[in-house]
């Protein structure tokens, strides 16, 4: 057991505790600590380096979380059996830590930090992700790292009506709201998760019961940073400053800057407008300096120079807006830009959209499959399949860029995971048999791809016959705050992503929000501009529906035709083997005669069939074929039966698939036949009427006569074209 010389509690309720220790592991680190509850431990370490690298102008913050698989008790099944690159489930998790924890270091910091966070027990009840962040941040605060205040983030579901904070694994099944939060003692800073259509207010309610329970968990961290006695934190060498220079950009830009803000031009041609002044600006210091012609200006002050144009640009847009309620492309705070849909667009995918708001463009494909194209999703603590997949690709043409194409980024599975989620709601049950892929490529990108994504999706899954039963659409909002002042943007451009105090991501249907991505900026947000927030995020996402909606009022009804046919069935398990038959003999004489794909497995104790092809033809024959192995004769109904031979005293039928009875000579006409020669010949299909069993042997008794006309009298009835 891990047991460290320091440590605090911190009581979740209901009996469980988390606990913070430190000082025993991992000493040469600037921070660390391991955080448990349960069997589930959290090593988290925090080094930063005294000294930014020359020339840095950034913050290097690096957070990797990871899970050992030795912490579940298993090897790693791929081929060199150990750990390797971090999986979307790890890369989301430190995806949630930096979002929180990045804006809490100093502006003029540009050390480099590394923040690695480890699962080295695992419980299969408790979710990590809800203690990761709260591992970070007890790793910096025992540290002399200059972070601003500890931080935690907790998980709060809603179950059965009541919100529950870090619920267990098994309870979090039943949630109908399931949201991570992070926060400060006094500041919402994050918020990410999914739900089946809650209000905004809920959303809230949600926020400040998590808050509460945040609050106790930064308290427990600034006890263990004072009873390991940190009391301060170290001194870094702050950027170099020239307020001469500063005023000199500031007297030459400010009203140019202004003036293309509110040209409500393009994205490329703002930006070059916006370059062409920074060239100009180098100029005019040159001759403000007294450069000679031909020489260049100091380093130094030219380094310096681009950093003041570039944060004048942010505060001049920002005061544009706050001040004159309108955006650098003419829009109002309210307005959305100019919508385009189209589905069916490519005739070979299973499904197709087009997506286009203003500058944004999403090109999203549908692909439906079978139970075999199932994604693996692997945990140290979980693997499980799952059938719906969503994935997200964003070229750098999309922005007019050049870069080198690699494998996605951190980005890009954030993106495609809120996505994912906030469709995940809508998608059909069990009962629906696909596997179905969405993949959606960015083709333009100015502001809240992600959004277009969803949007996109909805339109494509409806194109490709999945049966949603409602559209789901997404909007990007921007906050700009200054001295009591504010302004809520709805639909952000790539440019007001970057300048604003809040971003956030509202997902959802008419009825309510299906996932939220808020990442917060700015200190002391109140929870009333938060809710105009979110009620101005519902009309901007209702006026897209309404759009969605007039361009594909729903799903198609079935598959298109070029599109794989899937049919799922449910049988008596008594049955599987026999639809199996001895050494598979039966399932592959059903695959190879009807050209389908047949899985069959036992779940709640029945048997699941899923027939796969690409007629629909073969599959209602394999259908049909399985649910005559499976079916009960019944005394008394009608069957199509197929003579299988001819004996001088009858014929053999099979009249469901592996079922044969006796159709006796005396029971295929009304008129005495000597011999069937002439009458019935094997391959014949004839219908029979399962007339009894034999109560000693179980063989069916069968009749053909019966379904004839009866004659009247002693004279049988001439036998009509078409009985033998």
């Amino acid at each position: 057991m891990l047991t460290q010389p320091i440590s605090v509690s911190i009581d979740l309720g209901g009996g469980r505790t988390v606990s913070i220790e430190t000082g025993k592991l991992a000493r040469q680190a600037d921070g660390a600590v391991t955080v448990r509850q349960g069997n589930c431990i959290i090593l988290a370490t925090a080094v930063a380096n005294k000294e930014p690298k020359e020339g840095q102008s950034f913050f290097p913050l690096t957070v990797d979380y990871q899970e050992k698989f030795a912490s579940a008790g298993r090897i790693p099944g791929s081929f060199f059996k150990r750990e390797s690159k971090l999986n979307d489930y790890e890369v989301l998790t430190s995806r949630l830590i930096d979002r929180a924890l990045r804006p809490l270091f100093p502006e003029d910091y540009f050390c480099d930090v590394q923040i690695l966070v480890t699962l080295i027990s695992s419980d299969p009840e408790v979710m990590p992700d809800a203690l990761a962040c709260l591992a970070a941040s007890a790793a910096l605060a025992v540290s002399d790292i200059p972070v601003q205040e500890p931080i935690s983030e907790v998980r709060v579901a809603r179950i059965d009506g009541q919100f529950v904070i870090n619920p267990y694994r098994s309870e979090l099944a039943k949630a109908d709201m399931d949201f991570i939060i992070g926060a400060t003692e006094k500041n919402i800073m994050m918020v990410e998760g999914e739900s089946k259509e809650c209000s905004e207010e809920d959303l809230v309610k949600a926020i400040e019961a998590a808050h509460e329970a945040i609050k106790i968990q930064v308290q427990a961290q600034n006890e263990l940073r004072a009873k390991k006695g940190v009391t301060g934190k170290r001194e870094y060498k702050k950027p170099e400053e020239n307020e001469e220079l500063l005023a000199k950009v500031q007297a030459f830009a400010k009203d140019k800057i202004y003036e293309v803000a509110k040209s409500a031009l393009p994205k490329h041609e703002r930006s070059n407008r916006f370059e062409a002044i920074g060239t100009e600006l180098m100029e005019h210091l040159k001759t403000a300096y007294n450069v000679a012609e031909g020489e260049e200006l100091e380093d130094s002050i030219k380094k310096l120079a681009k950093k003041y144009y570039s944060d004048l640009q942010y505060y001049v847009v920002r005061d544009m807006i706050l001040n004159d309620r309108v955006r650098l492309d003419g829009r109002g705070l309210e307005d959305v830009r100019p919508l385009a849909m189209e589905v069916d667009v490519l005739p070979s995918p299973h499904g197709a959209a087009l997506f286009t708001r203003g500058e944004t463009q999403s090109l999203t494909t549908v692909t439906l499959g079978t139970p075999l194209d199932e994604l693996l999703v692997e945990s140290a603590a979980v693997s499980d399949y799952t059938k719906f997949i969503l994935h997200y690709n964003f070229p750098p043409f999309s922005t007019g860029e050049v870069k080198m194409m690699r494998g996605p980024g951190r980005r890009e599975v954030g993106h495609g995971n809120l996505a994912m989620r906030s469709l995940k709601q809508m998608m059909p049950g069990d009962d629906f048999p696909y596997t179905v892929r969405v993949v959606s490529d960015i083709l333009e990108s100015n502001g809240s791809s992600s959004m277009a994504t969803v949007c996109a999706g909805s339109l494509a899954l409806m194109d490709a016959g999945v049966p949603l039963p409602k559209h789901v659409s997404g909007v990007a909002m921007g906050l700009i705050t200054k001295e009591g002042k504010f302004a809520v943007l709805t639909d952000i451009l790539g440019d007001e992503d970057h300048l604003g105090d809040m971003d956030f991501k509202v997902t959802g249907t008419k009825e309510g929000i299906c996932g939220v991505q808020m990442d917060i900026k700015v200190d002391g947000l109140s929870m009333d501009i938060m809710r105009q927030a979110l009620m101005q995020a519902k009309r901007g996402r209702l006026h897209i529906l309404d759009a969605m909606y007039a361009t594909m009022g729903g799903a198609r009804e079935d598959v298109k035709p070029h599109a794989p046919r899937m049919v799922k069935i449910i049988i008596d398990k008594e049955f599987i083997g026999a639809v199996i038959g001895p050494g598979g003999k039966v399932i592959q004489e059903m695959q190879r005669e009807t050209g389908t794909t047949i899985n069959i497995e036992e779940k709640n104790n029945q048997g699941e069939v899923s027939i796969f092809g690409t007629k629909k033809e073969s599959v209602d024959r394999a259908v049909a074929w399985i649910k005559g192995i499976a079916a009960q004769p019944t005394v008394g109904d009608t069957y199509e039966a197929t003579v299988k031979s001819i004996q001088p005293y009858g014929a053999f039928v099979e009249f469901l698939p592996g079922k044969q009875g006796l159709l006796h000579i005396s029971e295929v006409s009304w008129k005495r036949l000597e011999t069937l020669e002439g009458v019935l010949k094997e391959g014949d299909v004839v219908k029979v009427k399962l007339t009894g069993t034999d109560p000693k042997s179980g063989k069916f008794k069968l009749s053909r006569k019966v379904l004839l006309p009866k004659p009247e009298g002693q004279g049988a009835p001439r036998q009509q074209e078409g009985e033998n």
